[in-house]
């Protein structure tokens, strides 16, 4: 399957993982809205996910796809197989008690996740009970994490992008029998959550299965393989988990705010993760195995090539996504969620953030690519080098922007943040790799840029013109109505995209052959 086939499997498997979020969070606004309950449990739901990002998801796809790679093009398959079985034992040995320590300290552990919640014994409480609730959640996608590393160390990447989809299925389910049987949201959410990485865990077992796949049970030992993972997983884990660090730190500062700011950081996020999941999380997975297999065997142009296509990539669907989403964030908001619990005045709060959220969407995936050019050499330690600053940086911005801008300040500083460490990041591997940018790319960039400019000026005139229609807040009718606005909106984006040449339709179905084409002087 050629590199743009595997992006796009990624992708639309992510697109519709992404829809069945937006389904979910619709449920969960008009159930919840923006109040107490909301703020506890999506405070419950950032801690698992945070340690997922850091030591399950992120650490191992910076860590464990390189050396996966590795045992197997020197070793043979039967030792990856035996290296991915230590890993697992490995990581289950350290996460498990690890868990149930955290666990047993929820209560003193929310009083740093959300200082600002000791003040309302309410949110305090519920915050505690549905973290100690989701936090095995954080043991289970390990292994989902572990068994999705080693598919696309194969190739194959649909069963991984594909498991976050039950996650999704699950807490909707949970939603509706909350519902229809009068039981307690956030209670039912909460074990929801856990269910949903048993039911991940049980689908990637079944990939591996399918795919021939085994990760055998072993007794732990630390084989060289292992210890230079574990070296890794540290540093690697900071490095990719950067993103869900700054979102952490908002947390802490956003329960100091009054009540609602918690959740609506939460919403906005939630679709500002869409074109960073489609986009960022399809690169990421793509792009590290692709790197490691070439840098392994010596082919840095090839390597180069790859890493090129992956910028133009993300700034074809990055920038757009910038620009439509700040344009549009507020008949966006309105349509998803401004029904039942949530008001108009929480749509308008929303939307603020969302579009400051926007601004870091380029920033964000920028970073994946250069970041999986240094894990692709197994250097680990400069991501996270970088990283500690942006997080420097995201600090100090949200403190000073927390009083004149409240939760708006918290999101800006976030984008912020991320062009630091994109800056940075391509500064350093400019020094490692020498230039990163091909002729291709340089050439194309520019006029990327121009035409998605084009195309915010048009989904701005679309919306002036529409915005007396949403008003109406009729839901089918301001889906359509949205709907109209996106698609006139990527039109216009398309056509110029075409008459510029920035990516012409025969270059995109060039891109989906099997074998992509590479330039000549590569071959040679």
């Amino acid at each position: 399957m050629s590199f743009a086939r595997s992006l796009m499997t990624v992708s639309g498997l992510t697109i519709v993982s992404r829809v069945a979020g937006f389904i979910r969070d619709t449920l969960t606004a008009t159930l919840l809205g923006a109040g107490p309950v909301a703020d506890a449990f999506f405070v419950a739901q950032r801690l698992p996910n945070l340690f997922r990002s850091l030591f399950a998801e992120g650490a191992f796809a910076a860590a464990f796809v390189p050396l996966y790679t590795t045992e197997r093009e020197r070793h043979g398959q039967e030792a990856a197989q035996r290296f991915a079985g230590q890993a697992l034992m490995l990581l289950l040995a350290a996460l498990l008690p690890f868990s149930v320590l955290i666990m047993l300290l929820m209560p003193k552990v929310m009083l740093i996740l959300a200082p600002g919640f000791e003040h309302d014994p309410e949110k305090y409480n519920l915050a505690v009970t549905f973290s100690t609730i989701t936090f095995p959640y954080l043991a289970l996608i390990s292994v989902t994490a572990l068994q999705t590393g080693v598919l696309n160390a194969q190739g194959k990447f649909g069963p991984g992008a594909a498991a976050p989809i039950a996650f999704n299925i699950v807490l909707i389910a949970a939603l509706f029998a909350a519902r229809i049987f009068g039981l307690h949201v956030g209670y039912t959410l909460a074990w929801a959550v856990t269910i949903s990485g048993v039911v991940q865990m049980v689908w990637l077992m079944i990939s591996c299965y399918r795919a021939r796949v085994s990760i055998p049970i072993v007794k732990p030992h630390l084989g060289e393989a292992s210890k230079r993972l574990f070296r890794r997983i540290g540093p690697g884990a900071v490095g990719a988990g950067a993103a869900q660090i700054n979102l952490l730190i908002s947390t802490i500062l956003a329960s100091t705010l009054p009540t609602g700011a918690v959740s609506y950081l939460f919403y906005a996020d939630r679709l500002n993760q869409l074109p960073l999941g489609v986009v960022g999380i399809a690169v990421a997975t793509t792009l590290l195995p692709l790197l490691a297999r070439h840098v392994e065997a010596g082919r840095e142009d090839i390597a180069r090539h790859y890493m090129c296509r992956s910028i133009e990539f993300c700034l074809i669907l990055g920038l757009p996504a910038t620009i439509g989403l700040a344009v549009a964030a507020q008949p966006i908001i309105a349509t998803l969620f401004e029904h039942g619990a949530f008001t108009h005045n929480d749509t308008v709060a929303t939307a603020e953030a969302l579009a400051a959220y926007a601004l870091g969407i380029p920033g964000f995936l920028l970073v994946k690519v250069f970041a999986a050019g240094f894990f692709a050499r197994h250097d680990t330690s400069t991501p996270v080098k970088v990283a500690v600053v942006a997080m420097a940086v995201n600090v100090v911005v949200s403190v000073l922007l927390l009083g004149p801008l409240q939760h708006i300040g918290i999101a800006l500083a976030n984008s912020i943040a991320v062009w630091v460490n994109a800056i940075l990041l391509s500064v350093r591997l400019r020094r490692k790799i020498g230039v990163i940018g091909d002729d291709k790319l340089r050439s194309s960039a520019p006029r990327i840029i121009l035409c998605a400019v084009g195309m915010g000026l048009a989904t701005w005139a679309l919306v002036g013109v529409s915005a007396v229609w949403f008003v109406s807040h009729h839901f089918l009718g301001n889906v359509i109505l949205l709907g109209g606005v996106i698609g006139l909106s990527s039109l216009v984006y398309g056509l110029l995209l075409q008459s510029t040449g920035a990516m012409r339709l025969k270059d995109l179905l060039a891109l989906m052959r099997r074998e992509t084409k590479m330039p000549q002087s590569i071959k040679e």
